[in-house]
């Protein structure tokens, strides 16, 4: 099969298409046809270079949309030829144990793709249980750009931030992947929504998908102005994946005992805080990362029923692999870069 894979960390160029064996599902597996695939900042990070290993030379991809062409042999054969989405999340229930982390003996989360071989290919292997299936008028584009996005602005705004009808939220980055999809979410929870982003095409997108308030971060210091819509009062949440550039003023966005959700730090990881405002007014900081299998159920279904609808940025051949690592990670995509093999 073709696959886009790295055998080095580096910048885009490291990437290449390469000739490989097709993958042979385990007992409990599939493997999918891939149709579609959506680029995340996670490929970024792997490529650049993980705390971790990874199975070497790495195929990347973690939004995956196709259908079942092998089974396992435990696994039921009517799935095969089904159109499917392939929830990202493995071994989710690590972090809902109440033993999660080093004594546990539950397998520890991992993530499609980024731990495990991913879907940037003509074929890949998924536990079975992972899969969703696709209705007929969807597009395997359409699908492949939700799941990792979605899913994680969905647990962090509502399963972690518990966001109510009627709150405000601050999100950063809001031309991103997750940020965009968050947009979305926050308006379809009844929550007004407050964006930072940079240029005036951006602007005028992110005010399309929903949000009643947009501040380019090049032309003011969104904090205060924030400061002034709000009446001086803050937001109850800020959903942030940019971490060290934004970090205070994200705290100086808050309201009293709002929450303060953490998904990333694309623009550094390394934070500094002033301990006074976070306990002066109780605030709280919460980690976020993708989700549980019923929020990816939840997610999908909302997508299918055109309650929630990606921004798809382009389209592209798997051969251009390069263009789309470079386009990512230059801060030059809007919502998400699909890839078809």
């Amino acid at each position: 099969m073709r696959a886009a894979v790295f055998s080095r960390n580096g910048g885009p160029e490291v990437m290449e298409i390469r000739e490989m064996d097709n993958p042979v599902p385990g007992a409990a597996e599939v493997r999918i046809e891939v149709h579609a695939t959506a680029i995340n900042h996670l490929d970024l990070w792997a490529r650049r270079g993980l705390p971790f290993e990874i199975p070497m030379p790495h195929i990347g991809g973690s939004d995956i949309a196709g259908v079942v062409s092998l089974t396992g042999s435990d696994v039921d054969k009517s799935i095969l030829g089904s159109r499917v989405v392939v929830n990202p999340s493995l071994n989710y229930e690590w972090y809902e144990s109440r033993d999660s982390g080093l004594l546990s003996d539950k397998r520890p989360f991992q993530i499609l793709g980024e731990h495990t071989q991913g879907g940037m290919a003509e074929y890949c292997t998924v536990p079975a249980r992972n899969l969703m299936k696709i209705p007929d008028n969807i597009s395997f584009e359409l699908a492949a750009a939700a799941p990792v996005a979605y899913v994680t602005a969905w647990h962090a705004l509502i399963g972690r931030g518990r966001l109510c009808p009627g709150e405000s939220v601050l999100i950063t980055g809001a031309s991103g992947g997750v940020s965009s999809a968050a947009i979305q979410i926050a308006k379809l929870m009844g929550a007004i929504v407050y964006a930072v982003t940079k240029g005036s095409e951006k602007i005028t997108r992110v005010k399309a998908l929903g949000a009643d308030y947009v501040y380019d971060r090049n032309l003011e210091d969104f904090s205060k102005k924030l400061w002034k819509d709000t009446e001086k009062r803050g937001v109850d949440v800020v959903l942030d994946s940019v971490g060290e550039p934004m970090w205070q003023d994200c705290l100086r966005s808050m309201r009293q005992s709002g929450r303060l959700l953490v998904f990333g730090g694309t623009g550094g990881p390394v934070v500094t805080s002033d301990v006074r405002s976070i306990f002066w007014k109780q605030l709280s900081i919460i980690g976020c990362t993708m989700g549980n299998p019923k929020e990816f159920q939840r997610v999908m279904r909302l997508v299918f029923e055109g309650k929630l609808v990606p921004s798809i940025h382009a389209v592209m051949p798997l051969n251009q692999i390069r263009e789309a690592h470079d386009l990512l990670e230059r801060g030059e995509v809007f919502g998400k870069l699909v890839l078809v093999p």
